[in-house]
């Protein structure tokens, strides 16, 4: 996933910045993180307030085994669903409530 396509995915949001970070990107409205592409996967942030909604609409949590304890550890980021990652007025959507959840966290 290039930034360009990110850019244009996320246009309907105003500016956005993308940086590069733990081997991925970091998309970025406001200052605040609201988004990663890992390994090519786009992820939302996202929180208590978020998380039924996600669930609902398939997307997956971003879960990862602790490399010393081995025990499963979830981050605040969920897989991007399918039909969005096309559609760039279902992804502005998505996107305000990553950004709703990086706000929230950020308090």
């Amino acid at each position: 996933m290039d930034q360009e396509h990110l850019r244009d995915l996320f246009s309907g949001l105003g500016p956005i910045s993308i940086r590069r970070m733990f081997g991925g990107l970091g998309i970025y409205s406001d200052g605040m993180i609201f988004a990663l592409v890992l390994r090519d996967r786009l992820m939302l942030k996202g929180d208590d307030q978020t998380s039924a909604e996600y669930e609902a609409a398939g997307m997956k949590r971003w879960v990862y085994e602790n490399s010393k304890s081995k025990k499963p550890v979830a981050m605040p980021y969920w897989s991007a669903p399918e039909s969005a990652l096309d559609d760039q007025d279902e992804m502005t959507d998505w996107a305000r409530m990553a950004i709703g959840a990086a706000r929230r966290s950020a308090k």
